[in-house]
């Protein structure tokens, strides 16, 4: 589920990194943190549990382009793969706008994978979503083992929808970026269908390549000051100020106004919150019944 930030002009869309235990979902987003610089991502979070550990923390991917207007924010969850944490990975996986599946490449891991898949369709469903109709991708992680399935096995066995793969050694940081790449490239064409026409400004590129300029910024050293009027001291204000009780009707005092007026106090913003442009004038109106 998107969720819109209008004062930041960002949308956060939610990545899950799905998969049975010990495949290397862990070991993605530990390399995808460590290769981010550090002023574009937030804190990572842990979540350890006896045998697994699910993790979390956000990014904004500058490059990957913007929807109206809007930079897209990453958010990067994973999952605990032990079959007795499926509480967990139902609550972890609720809201996911896109999906990774971490699939372990070695023969043994076979069925664990094609169950976990399974889990994962099961679990969407509960919560009312297909994952056929969500944004997903499919990594086949420990591809440097020599036990590794040929990947047409693994195609044919698990990737029921035909979704992208990648092949990834994630212990070697080889076919991580790969993934993420490819799954937020799906994202953020579902979110332009979805919230903006299709449309995606600037060219969707994650995590390489020349960023764009930074747009201007508003910055402040000077902080907004608010003063806190108690109820007397608010009537004492509003006595004082002209009050327009109809279109065309200005009565002298607060003292003589009817039970439905309208009372507008105009406010201006000190000039240093705009770096030098022109003070802003904004007329709050206060409904009196």
């Amino acid at each position: 589920m998107v969720l819109f930030n209008a004062a930041t002009k960002e949308l956060t869309a939610k990545i899950v990194y799905y998969g049975p235990g010990l495949c290397g979902k862990t070991t993605n987003l530990q390399h995808v943190y460590d290769t981010l610089p550090g002023d574009g991502r937030g804190k990572m979070l842990s979540l350890a549990t006896q045998t697994d550990r699910t993790l979390f923390f956000d990014f904004l991917p500058i490059e990957l382009g913007t929807i109206r207007g809007m930079k897209t924010r990453i958010q990067l969850y994973t999952v605990p793969g032990q079959v007795f944490y499926d509480a967990t990975r139902k609550l972890v996986l609720r809201g996911a706008d896109a999906v990774v599946f971490v699939a372990d490449s070695q023969a043994p891991a076979l069925e664990s994978n094609k169950e976990s898949f399974q889990n994962l369709i099961v679990n969407l469903k509960d919560q009312g979503a297909e994952l056929e109709k969500i944004p997903h991708v499919i990594q086949w992680n420990k591809r440097d083992t020599p036990n590794a399935l040929p990947v047409e096995t693994l195609n044919r066995e698990i990737n029921l929808f035909n979704a992208p793969t990648f092949e990834a050694c994630a212990m070697r940081g080889e076919g991580v970026k790969e993934t993420l790449t490819g799954v937020a490239k799906l994202v953020l064409k579902s979110l332009a269908e979805k919230y903006g026409g299709g449309v995606v400004e600037e060219p969707a590129v994650l995590l390489g390549g020349a960023p764009p300029p930074p747009p201007r910024s508003v910055e402040s050293t000077k902080p907004l000051e608010v003063e806190e009027l108690s109820a007397g001291e608010l009537l004492e204000e509003i006595e004082e100020i002209p009050v327009e009780s109809g279109p065309t009707t200005h009565a002298p005092a607060a003292t003589h106004m009817p039970h439905s007026s309208v009372v507008e106090v105009p406010v201006v913003l000190d000039r240093s919150l705009f770096n030098g442009e022109n003070p802003v004038e904004i007329k709050l109106k206060l409904y009196i019944r």
